[in-house]
């Protein structure tokens, strides 16, 4: 095969060859970023029977601190490490000079005493200790003079809030307890020489902590940790953690089996993968065909595994403020809602193989993500997302309490103090709607908030629509209504087929006398052209009606309504009014059909539906149930047979379910009532 031809054959499936390569490269991203460390497989609580083997120490490991030991040493080197003071030198002199401007006085002996009681005072040392500061009054405090450090006590030293009591003591042994000026200057005057360095303080009680060993002995290999069917006490609880621990930090045996880890997380990456693949085949093809929407899907799975393993590894925030709710919330904002689910749900469980945890984050995650999707499942109001990030934190908080239980046996046990996490993560989870916007801008695809504000009859096009072809306006509320009812039944995007129907005759605005609906007098501009000409007027709609949705930026989803509605369909009265008058001349079919191309989804196929019964409705001379009955299946049966649906995934008993959901809505719309019998 010559150079060319493989271009070629390469060219004709790059579609292909490109949604190979983006899952490879997904597989391999994952897969790259997860931690390379061993799995611990064992499931225990203290207080629990050991149901699995016999388990011995697969290699020596450290028999490491619980926390409240941890917790217990901390506590006692806080408590005993020193505090260390600066001397302050000038405070003395300080002293007596704002003592001499504030005791006006012309008494010599109080100055004097005074003077003597400063001086006392700066030869004892006024200790100033910190705020709200629990201290032992043996504690050790250490002086700073110069380059050392003199150790005293806190007893040795005045504390600040002794100082009026000691000076009132000294007044009255020297009779000067009546000066209440020399009292209230010397108060104000004298101020501490031992000033409390906090800095260095803080700095040396860190020196102290990072030295606590947080190991208390080792396990050697092949000891014995604990036998079937026995009894998991403290001790064998503390030598399970320790060992748990360990398999996390053996460096050692994680760089010898590593090629083996990966392959463990490759074989588990690739089989979530293919189930979703699978899906994706099965039920949504769709989605597989569009390769933005299949990049999208796949960029959302792998950043979401990505950011949790990086975050993960760097260990600096707690895991539960991390907001994976936004996953579903996001994906479902711009798919359906079991694609959404799946989605969730197997990236939830590659995460699960090493997230903390274990069981307990798979299942309070899925079961958020749950919750997120059935909050937003018929997504209507922006409002929508604040009350889903209530109702996961609620999903959330029930589920913690639960599986806290389970782990503790007892309410008073549990960490409280979780809930503000796992509020935080709620709140994070409103960063979804930024990010669904900056995903619209990005990928060109459209959410259903972006639909949402499409409905809106404020919006520019439909106030002209309604203003220029009232007729067209009420036409299309009506088919909005009906196939909006069936697509609901039958499962589909309701909010779309909607928007769809509002805008798909937005081409009969530039000529809108030309359409039945929108004359309002006996005079039919049709009367004046010839058949072919205006079969052409009629089929132009659509060109226009896309050529107006462009213009005014309508998302491409929004456009496909417009294109297929009509698909390739004949218009027949113009065709057959051609025949009928024409008889002699051949008449070329193509002139009087829509250029298509034919719906290529069940929204647009049931769009098309809605459309032709709602408006051959309309011509009924008798709206009795008989006629429409006739009428919706003459009607649909015809589109059948002109292979209009042969493109899209919808089935006879979608369509059955369609015509009744039809008949019975039009017998509702033109009031059918009984034929009650004369008297």
């Amino acid at each position: 095969m010559n150079l060319r031809k493989l271009f070629i054959k390469v060219s004709n499936k790059h579609d292909l060859y490109y949604r190979i390569v983006l899952i490879t490269l997904s597989i391999i991203g994952i897969t790259a970023f997860l931690p390379r460390q061993m799995r611990f497989k064992y499931d225990f609580d203290q207080g629990g029977i050991w149901i699995y083997e016999d388990l011995k120490a697969p290699f020596d490991f450290p028999l490491y601190k619980s926390k409240a030991q941890l917790e217990e040493e901390k506590n006692v080197v806080i408590n005993q490490s020193p505090l260390f003071f600066k001397v302050d030198t000038l405070a003395q002199n300080r002293a007596l000079l704002e003592f001499h401007s504030l005791y006006k006085e012309e008494n010599n002996k109080a100055l004097i005493q005074g003077d003597e009681i400063i001086h006392q005072f700066y030869k004892q040392g006024l200790i100033d200790l910190p705020r709200n500061y629990s201290v032992d009054q043996n504690q050790q405090v250490l002086l700073l003079k110069g380059n050392k450090s003199v150790p005293t006590e806190l007893s040795a030293h005045l504390q600040l809030n002794q100082v009026a009591a000691e000076i009132e003591r000294q007044l009255i042994n020297k009779n000067l307890q009546g000066d209440g000026m020399l009292l209230a200057s010397l108060v104000q005057s004298i101020k501490p020489n031992i000033i409390y360095d906090g800095v260095l303080t803080e700095r040396n009680r860190q020196q102290y902590l990072e030295a606590i060993n947080p190991t208390r002995g080792l396990v050697k290999e092949g000891a014995v940790i604990i036998e079937h069917g026995k009894f998991v006490g403290q001790r064998e609880y503390d030598q399970l953690n320790s060992l748990k621990i360990a398999f996390g930090g053996n460096e050692a045996a994680n760089i010898e089996i590593r090629p083996s880890l990966y392959l463990g997380y490759l074989l588990l990456v690739c089989t979530a993968i293919g189930v979703l693949l699978t899906f994706i085949w099965l039920l949504r093809k769709d989605i597989l065909l569009d390769s933005r929407k299949i990049s999208l899907l796949f960029l959302l799975i792998v950043s979401t595994c990505i950011i949790y393993s990086q975050l993960l590894a760097s260990n600096r925030m707690n895991m539960m403020l991390l907001p994976l709710c936004i996953l579903p919330l996001v994906t479902r904002a711009f798919f359906d809602t079991r694609t959404a689910l799946f989605t969730h749900v197997l990236t939830i469980l590659i995460l699960g193989t090493v997230a903390p945890g274990g069981f307990d984050f798979v299942y309070m995650q899925i079961v958020a993500g749950m919750v997120a999707i059935f909050s937003i499942v018929n997504m209507r109001k922006r409002s929508q997302l604040f009350i889903a990030a209530g109702i996961i934190f609620i999903a959330y908080l029930v589920s913690y309490i639960g599986l806290s239980l389970l782990s503790e046996g007892s309410l008073d046990k549990i960490n409280y103090s979780n809930a503000v996490w796992l509020l935080g993560n709620c709140l994070l989870t409103l960063l979804s709607y930024p990010l669904i916007f900056f995903i619209e801008k990005t990928f060109s695809v459209t959410s259903d908030f972006t639909l949402m504000e499409l409905t809106d009859f404020n919006s520019d096009l439909l106030r002209e629509l309604a203003t220029k072809t009232p007729g067209t306006f009420q036409h299309s509320l009506q088919v909005a209504n009906l196939a909006e009812a069936a697509i609901y039944k039958i499962g589909g995007n309701s909010l779309l087929v909607r928007v769809g129907a509002l805008y798909h005759d937005v081409g009969k605005m530039d000529m809108p006398m030309y359409f039945i609906e929108n004359q309002s007098t006996q005079m039919n501009p049709h009367d004046e052209l010839s058949f072919d000409e205006s079969a052409s007027i009629i089929i132009s709609h659509v060109i226009r009606g896309i050529e107006r949705a462009r213009k005014h930026k309508l998302p491409d989803v929004v456009v496909d309504f417009i294109r297929t509605h009509h698909g390739t369909t004949v218009v027949q009265y113009f065709y057959q009014s051609f025949l009928k008058n024409f008889p002699d001349e051949v008449a070329d079919i193509d002139d009087f059909r829509y250029p298509g191309p034919k719906p290529f989804s069940k929204e647009t196929a049931v769009l098309m539906m809605a459309d032709s019964v709602e408006a051959s409705a309309r011509s009924l001379t008798s709206h009795d149930a008989e006629s429409i009955d006739h009428l919706v299946d003459k009607i649909i049966n015809h589109q059948i047979e002109s292979g209009q649906f042969e493109n899209c995934d919808i089935t006879y008993r979608d369509i059955t379910v369609i015509k009744k959901i039809f008949k019975k809505m039009l017998n509702s719309i033109y009031h059918v009532r009984v034929a009650y019998p004369s008297a």
